[in-house]
């Protein structure tokens, strides 16, 4: 299972990335996280003159990034009539604008520097197919029109069945992230800033004025930090691991064998299913997403996969099924993303996260957030996405099922039996068993071969469970992720989980 964005292998060879940190050194800006926010801060930056140095744990835009849909859309959903009953028609016009502002960037870059993305300007629609949903779209329509913004309403579209309405927003885009990212990477080496790879990023600690961020047992001093790991390593404080939690969703890349539509397209409520096109081996294909549920919580691969395979063969009987990939999107319980100050208590390190599942388009919002703050410039938009607010949390049933699921996770799960003995366990699949009083979780290969691993997320201590669509041990808490045999993928977890000799 692969992404198709990550399917060109060579993109980043001629980049003159760093392997190995050979001594401690200093910069002016230290961003941790290569991927699209780490690396648009250090775009602008470097462009500034500053001295900048990225770090990044794995490949460049290897997780988050490179997992994406590539849509660009100020279009999140049935959004704007969420955001003006919530906080009012002057913030939900403000958002609106500067993810506006942020097309026009990301376009403006792209004709700067020259970077080939398959950059197209589309129509973006949010549909429904039930009747019944029309409402929430037409009452959508009315928000956004009272934002000044020329939206319409649809009853026809360009998709391969009928809807029963949707909201048009028209000159949205999408582009291929990995060749933008490669694009932004040649950028900032050129400007002598410094991309680090297999560099694990582990503390930041303050040093009169200035910061220490410890990675790979070597110093990096810094008067200004930032954090763009998807979701903060550093908890405390900050606390965003109260915050926010991760969503996994799916996708699948199809070559239809017949012509395609154009426009981009995600239902209005759930299910939720997204349609886009996108550019491989020169021809159009067609990108089908969806199936979301929070992650650490089982799911079947008929329950993913399965389905938006079911819909490719439905409406494209012929097509081929040429990759397939799922991604996770941190998501603030009241659906603004934190962008600015990581804490009061340690100024000059900032963060951006929470994107939902516009990392594309908030990315850009983030990154000239943060530089506006690093340059001491006004940013009339930053109210919007303060860290430090404290507002009542109008997503109760979520803020509930999220610290119920870490309770359980941290406590009552640990305690509770396993429901499955080893022989039980079928090759290529996984499960947690007791033994001695001990949870161990096993997986076996296709061969038989076992892994054994302490089941225990090293971020805060959640039992994990056992994803076997991927097979991989996921935080239900958090979102950590980690292989079946223990090494860490995905944050807020950065270190390896223990393993047994069998």
């Amino acid at each position: 299972m692969s992404s198709l964005w990550l399917s060109d292998t060579k993109i980043f060879e001629s980049i003159p990335v760093k392997y190995e940190i050979i001594n401690d050194f200093s910069t002016d800006v230290c961003i941790i996280g290569a991927g699209i926010f780490g690396l648009s801060c250090g775009y602008y930056l470097t462009k500034l003159g500053y001295k900048v140095t990225i770090l990044e744990k794995s490949d460049i835009s290897s997780k988050t990034t490179g997992h994406t849909t590539g849509k660009i859309t100020s279009q999140h959903g049935l959004f704007y009539d969420y955001l003006t009953n919530s906080y009012g028609q002057r913030f939900a016009k403000d958002y609106l604008n500067v993810n506006e502002d942020a097309i026009k960037n990301i376009k403006d870059i792209i004709d700067e520097e020259n970077i080939n993305c398959d950059f197209r300007y589309q129509n973006n629609y949010v549909y429904t197919t039930n009747q019944e949903e029309v409402p929430f779209i037409k009452k959508e329509c009315d928000a956004v029109s009272n934002l000044d913004y020329n939206c319409e309403f649809v009853t026809k579209v360009g998709l391969p069945f009928e809807i029963a309405g949707a909201i048009c927003f028209r000159k949205q885009a999408q582009f291929n992230p990995i060749k933008y990212i490669a694009g932004l990477s040649n950028c900032i080496t050129k400007k002598s800033g410094e991309i680090y790879v297999n560099t694990i990023a582990i503390d930041i600690k303050m040093d009169g004025s200035d910061y220490i961020t410890y990675a790979n047992n070597h110093k990096i001093t810094s008067k200004y930090v930032i954090i763009a790991t998807h979701y903060p390593f550093i908890n405390f404080p900050g606390f965003y691991f109260t915050k926010m939690y991760q969503s996994t969703s799916y996708l699948i890349a199809i070559n239809p064998n017949k012509s395609l539509f154009n426009g981009m397209y995600i239902s209005a409520l759930d299910p939720v299913f997204s349609f886009r096109t996108a550019v491989y081996n020169k021809k159009e294909v067609l990108l089908i997403g969806g199936q979301g549920h929070k992650t650490g919580y089982p799911s079947s691969y008929q329950d993913t996969y399965g389905i938006l395979e079911d819909i490719a063969r439905k409406y494209y009987p012929s097509s081929e099924v040429l990759f397939k990939w799922n991604t996770r999107d941190c998501i603030s319980l009241d659906k603004i993303p934190y962008i600015g100050s990581f804490s009061s208590s340690m100024p000059n390190i900032f963060v951006g996260t929470g994107f939902k599942k516009w990392g594309m388009t908030l990315s850009n919002v983030a990154s000239n957030i943060i530089v506006d703050k690093i340059c001491g410039n006004y940013n009339k938009y930053a109210y919007l996405f303060k860290p430090s607010r404290i507002k009542p949390i109008k997503n109760h049933d979520e803020f509930k099922n999220m610290l119920v699921q870490s309770v359980n996770s941290l406590l009552v799960d640990k305690f509770r039996r396993a429901n499955m003995d080893f022989d039980q366990i079928a090759n290529n699949s996984g499960s947690i068993i007791d033994v001695n009083g001990e949870k161990v979780g096993i997986y076996k290969d296709e061969n038989g071969k076992i892994y054994a691993v302490k089941p225990i997320c090293t971020h805060l201590g959640c039992l994990l469970s056992w994803n076997d669509v991927d097979k991989t041990w996921d935080c239900p808490c958090h979102g950590s992720r980690f292989n079946f045999d223990g090494k860490n993928l995905y944050d807020p977890a950065f270190r390896d989980l223990e393993t047994y000799d069998l």
